[in-house]
């Protein structure tokens, strides 16, 4: 062959080798790249949904070889009004600063993660002490105030893997413990809103107020035997106090009648459920109470109103408030029927199980009765 020739074919193959070398280099980086954006939230630059699920996942695979950690999770407060005040891009520019304090704070013993929206999470090294005190520090860094405007957080921690060792459970807990801290906050608007119904309530309808109390504790201590979650506790409690609200649209000349309800006067008390839907549903932080209101006066098979519900279509909290406000109904003072003794109202309870109640809720309400009377004789 001609050594030109020779020369040529060489240095032909060499360029395409380096050629291939480039493609493959590049193509290596922008599957890189694309991994890294699969995984980093492109605002704030941390690690996303994704990558947390994945680090979450990694460390149930090594459980007893890695070190505990504490699980936050983060929800500002404020940051709505700062965005319909402001703009989505000065929100935008919040939550970027937000981010990079955030990240900052963490840095040495933890990860950060934007989970979307303005919630966060945090992976802090070790648990207790030292984990729940990187946790705290995460929390004062996503806040942020103005002349005219404050954005805070609230959070839940759980620790890992002493509470939980399952990723969608951990940060199941941790949601229950934040909404916890920020519908328990007293100056949040859902517990103001709460108190201003509450109170006009009682002020309308005074002969109420005792018995609206205490379905409300007895509901609470149910939803708790029945192992409930904090959050749906709370839901049940309020929707405890609030349940005969709607009451206050319908005359006290039938509410206190004396003798048996016409049929009229029947269908017009039995419209108070769904007006205490409305009235409670104007707040949209209390849209889950709105709907156990509508369902208080539910039957277990299918007979009671407004819609006719049976058995596990009734929601668990409307079926727990039934089955309370029926027993505290019958040991307190009435117009239409005479006072029953608590053990007279438990057999009245479990006549109804199954047809007017929920079984589960009315053993779980008989348990905390007990209870109640056994510590009131006991002290």
């Amino acid at each position: 062959m001609n050594p030109v020739a020779l020369g040529l074919s060489v240095a032909a193959l060499l360029a395409v080798m380096l050629r291939l070398g480039l493609s493959f280099r590049e193509n290596m980086r922008v599957l890189s790249r694309s991994r890294g954006e699969a995984t980093t939230d492109a605002l704030t630059g941390l690690g996303n949904r994704r990558l947390l699920l994945s680090d979450l996942e990694e460390r149930a695979r090594q459980i007893g070889d890695v070190q505990p950690m504490t699980v936050g999770l983060y929800d500002l407060d404020g940051f709505k009004r700062y965005n319909d005040t402001f703009g989505h891009a000065a929100g935008d520019a919040l939550l970027s600063r937000l981010g990079r304090s955030l990240a900052e704070a963490v840095s040495a013993k933890g990860r950060a993660y934007r989970l979307g929206g303005d919630e966060f999470c945090v992976l802090a090294e070790g648990e207790g002490g030292p984990g729940l005190e990187l946790v705290e520090r995460a929390a004062s860094a996503l806040r942020e105030q103005g002349d005219s405007f404050h954005v805070g957080c609230s959070y839940g921690a759980v620790l890992w893997p002493a509470e939980a060792t399952d990723p969608s459970e951990a940060l199941r807990l941790a949601d229950q413990r934040m909404y916890r801290q920020k519908y328990a906050r007293p100056g949040s608007a859902t517990s103001q809103t709460t108190a201003v119904l509450v109170t006009a309530f009682h002020e309308t309808r005074p002969e109420l107020d005792e018995h609206s109390g205490s379905v409300a504790d007895l509901a609470v201590a149910t939803a708790r035997r029945l192992g409930l979650p904090d959050e749906l506790c709370n839901q049940v409690g309020t929707a405890g106090d609030l349940h005969d609200v709607g009451k206050m649209g319908i005359p006290e000349s039938i509410l206190t009648k004396p003798g048996p309800l016409d049929r009229d006067e029947v269908e017009f008390v039995e419209r108070h459920t769904m007006i205490g839907e409305r009235i409670v549903s104007a707040a949209p932080s209390l849209t889950p109470v709105a709907e156990l209101i509508r369902s208080t006066h539910e039957r277990y098979d299918g007979e009671g109103y407004p819609d006719g519900l049976r058995g596990e279509e009734i929601p668990l909290g409307a079926r727990i408030i039934a089955a309370c406000d029926a027993f505290d109904a019958m040991v307190s003072k009435r117009p239409y029927a005479p006072t029953l003794r608590p053990e007279e109202a438990v057999r009245e309870l479990r006549r109804g199980a199954g047809s007017q109640f929920d079984p589960r809720v009315v053993e779980a309400l008989v348990e905390v009765t007990v209870e109640a009377v056994s510590t009131s004789r006991s002290a």
